[in-house]
């Protein structure tokens, strides 16, 4: 369910600051809000209004985003990427009810100077050039430390964490990472699928694990306070990196293999391991990635399933949302990348497609929806305050 627009907000556009057509390149892009049909949870209206005293409340954290629009015709996302001016979703986290994202930047999609994405200089446009435009706007305003998101709350904005998904840009200069501290960055993946210098990718027919510069990483990330994320990291490598991290790690977007057998998803030992060294899952909630035997058309029954397994699995302390979206048409990114994609799905069981992941298909109404389930399914005010944020708050106290 949508929230109300944040009165913060006051309409801010990206680049509206600059002429269009002469300071850069105009795509029409998609709707960030009504693109689908609203999801209808059969809430009462006293559910709807618990909802909302809940996200008003208590601090409601996405773990992990890509909180961008992206063109109308997905056929000319390519184009758009090259410019490395996407366009940030303002109004559509405006009626998100969240107090900060974890925005990872499409990084890997970002293809300015290659095709083939990951590289040290499309990082740093990508980055840049979002960062310009978020520092011409006060509504959503850059978080470092939990004292900015806090304060966030306060004033009516919500804070946006920079992370990146995967450290393949650094290569094997391990001050790059420093580097990324200093532009705000606050949350590092170790490997997007494929293995890289730091160690084993989830695509790999075999996970070396964690490298010697791979340790040395950890290390670094510890030393600055960079939470660090094992989603696209093989089984053995995510392993070894909760073991070399003197702190708790986050596995930002992903699910049970248990209940949908893909190399996608992380299997119970993966899960159990970071649970127990005080770490949180983010449930990933990506087109076609979050299914289930129970629902294999993808929506947001199909991600609660994993929910549910999870929480039985390590207990409810450690489970939390990283839906994984973007407003526009999320299978279409997916088509696009494809070479990028394939290697996420292993032997992936059959099942039907889907245009969109009904109830949870942008930044803008995941948390509203996803808040809306466990009111619906009788979840207490503090279990509730835990998987919406509180979880991922402990975990950001020991690591930044």
């Amino acid at each position: 369910m949508l929230q109300e627009p944040a009165p913060r907000y006051q309409g801010h556009k990206s680049y509206s600051y600059l002429e269009p057509h002469s300071d850069y390149r105009v795509f029409p892009l998609a709707k960030e809000v009504g693109r689908v049909p609203e999801y209808d949870l059969g809430l009462s209206d006293a559910q709807r209004e618990r909802v909302t005293r809940l996200l008003t409340e208590h601090m409601a954290i996405s773990l992990h985003e890509h909180a961008v629009v992206l063109p109308e015709n997905v056929g000319q996302l390519r184009e758009y990427n090259r410019t490395a001016r996407q366009r940030t979703g303002f109004e559509g986290l405006s009626r998100s009810g969240l107090t900060a994202v974890f925005d990872n930047f499409m990084a890997g999609a970002s293809c300015v100077t290659s095709e083939n994405g990951w590289k040290w200089n499309d990082l740093i446009y990508a980055l840049g050039m979002r960062m310009s435009d978020i520092y011409k706007q006060d509504y959503v305003t850059l978080a470092t430390s939990l004292a900015d998101i806090y304060e966030a709350k306060r004033n009516g904005q919500l804070a946006l964490v920079a992370g990146l998904e995967c450290s393949s840009p650094i290569e094997n200069e391990l001050d790059r990472i420093d580097i990324l501290y200093g532009f705000g960055v606050r949350q590092l993946g170790i490997a997007y699928s494929q293995a890289n210098m730091l160690g084993g990718g989830l695509s790999e027919r075999r996970d070396g694990g964690l490298t010697h510069f791979g340790r040395r990483a950890v290390d670094r990330m510890n030393k600055l306070g960079i939470a660090i994320d094992i989603s696209h990291s093989g089984d053995q490598t995510s392993l070894d990196v909760i073991e070399a991290s003197r702190v708790p790690v986050f596995i930002t977007h992903a699910g049970a293999r248990a209940v949908w057998d893909t190399s996608r998803m992380k299997p119970d030992e993966v899960i159990r391991a970071c649970a127990e060294r005080g770490g949180v899952i983010g449930i990933e909630a990506a087109p076609h990635t979050t299914l289930s035997a129970d629902h294999p058309h993808h929506s947001l029954e199909s991600v609660m399933d994993h929910f549910k397994y999870l929480v039985d699995l390590v207990g409810i302390d450690h489970v939390t949302f990283g839906p994984d979206t973007m407003f526009g048409d999320h299978v279409g990114v997916h088509v696009t990348y494809a070479s990028g994609y394939a290697h996420d799905a292993g032997n992936r069981p059959e099942h039907p497609r889907v245009e969109y992941v009904a109830g949870i298909e942008n930044p803008g109404e995941a948390f509203g929806n996803i808040a809306g389930w466990l009111v619906k399914h009788d979840y207490s005010d503090d279990e509730i305050a835990k998987v919406i944020g509180g979880n991922t708050v402990r975990v950001l106290e020991q690591v930044w």
